[in-house]
C-alpha cells in the first residue's frame, strides 16, 4: 500500500535515524512512504490562539495534498504529528478558523478531509501487529523495553485519539510483537522537560532524570521514544540507559537495521 509520508524538518537533520529506520521498516512491511514534494515545516508547535492561522498554513497544504492523493497522511515525529493532527481537527470543527485559513490559501477549500495516522497507528491499525510479528526475523527476546510517550504523542486525548493518554498500550503491544518485554513505568507519559530547557535548565534536567530513574527502577534495559526532542533531552541525563527511536527497534527485529546516521 502507498501512504503520504511527512518526515518533517528534524528528521532531515538531527533525527535522521528516526526517518531512515521508518523507511526501511515500512518497505519490509510492504508499505510505500510517498513523500510530498516541496513540503514545509509543520509549524513547530500548535498554537491555541484562534486568530493565529499563519503557522498552520503549511500543515493545511500538506493535508490538502494527502486528500488530493487519496492517501492517508503518515507522520512519525511526535511534535509534527501533534501539529498536523490538531490542525486537521481545527479545520473539521471550527468553521470560522477554517474560513480564515481558506481565505489565505486562495484556492479550493479544505475542511479536514484527510486521514492522519501516526506511524504507530499505521503499524497497529493498518499493517497489524499480527502481520508484523510474522515478519520478525530477529526476535528481541530477553530485552526489557520502557516505552516513553512524553507529552505530545497522546494529548490532547480528545483530538489525538491514538490511545488512552493515562494508560496507553500502543507501543507496549508493538514491543510484544517484536518479541521483547515491555516495562510499564509511571513516568512513561510525563513531560521530559524538553520545552523548558532554555527557560529553566534545572527543571528540565529534573524531569528527565525522573523519567530515567523510574524506567531503571522498573528494570528497563533501554527506553524507546517517537520524539526527537524527548530523545535529546533524555540522552543528556542518561549515562548508561540507552535512549533509541522505536523505529530502530522495529528495524532491528525486521532485520533491516544498518549503521546509524547520528
Amino acid at each position: 500500500m502507498n501512504v503520504r509520508y511527512f518526515p518533517g524538518c528534524t528528521l532531515k537533520t538531527k533525527a535522521k535515524d528516526l526517518d531512515a529506520y521508518a523507511r526501511r521498516s515500512a518497505e519490509a512491511l510492504g508499505v510505500t512512504l510517498d513523500e510530498p514534494k516541496d513540503w514545509q515545516c509543520c509549524g513547530g508547535m500548535f498554537t491555541s490562539a484562534n486568530d493565529e492561522v499563519a503557522t498552520k498554513l503549511s500543515s493545511v497544504r500538506l493535508l490538502k495534498d494527502a486528500a488530493a492523493s487519496e492517501q492517508p497522511l503518515v507522520t512519525v515525529c511526535s511534535a509534527c504529528h501533534n501539529v498536523v493532527k490538531q490542525t486537521n481537527h481545527a479545520m473539521q470543527t471550527d468553521a470560522a478558523f477554517a474560513d480564515r485559513v481558506n481565505r489565505y490559501l486562495g484556492d479550493d477549500a479544505y475542511h479536514g478531509e484527510a486521514t492522519v495516522y501516526h506511524y504507530l497507528e499505521l503499524l497497529r491499525d493498518v499493517v497489524g501487529y499480527g502481520a508484523i510479528k510474522e515478519k520478525v526475523v530477529n526476535p528481541l527476546k530477553g530485552k526489557k523495553i520502557a516505552c516513553y510517550y512524553g507529552c505530545l504523542l497522546l494529548r490532547p486525548g480528545s483530538v489525538m485519539r491514538m490511545d488512552d493518554p493515562e494508560n496507553p498500550s500502543i507501543m507496549e503491544d508493538l514491543v510484544r510483537a517484536l518479541g521483547a518485554e515491555p516495562v510499564i513505568f509511571a513516568n512513561r507519559n510525563e513531560c521530559c522537560g524538553g520545552y523548558m530547557t532554555m527557560e529553566s535548565p534545572a527543571l528540565a534536567q529534573k524531569k528527565s532524570e525522573a523519567v530515567i530513574r523510574n524506567a531503571k527502577a522498573n528494570g528497563a534495559d533501554l527506553i524507546i521514544t517517537a520524539c526527537p526532542l524527548c530523545r535529546y533531552n533524555l540522552n543528556k541525563q542518561s549515562d548508561d540507559l540507552p535512549i533509541v527511536y522505536f523505529t530502530e527497534l522495529l528495524a532491528e527485529a525486521l532485520g533491516v537495521k544498518e549503521e546509524p546516521h547520528e
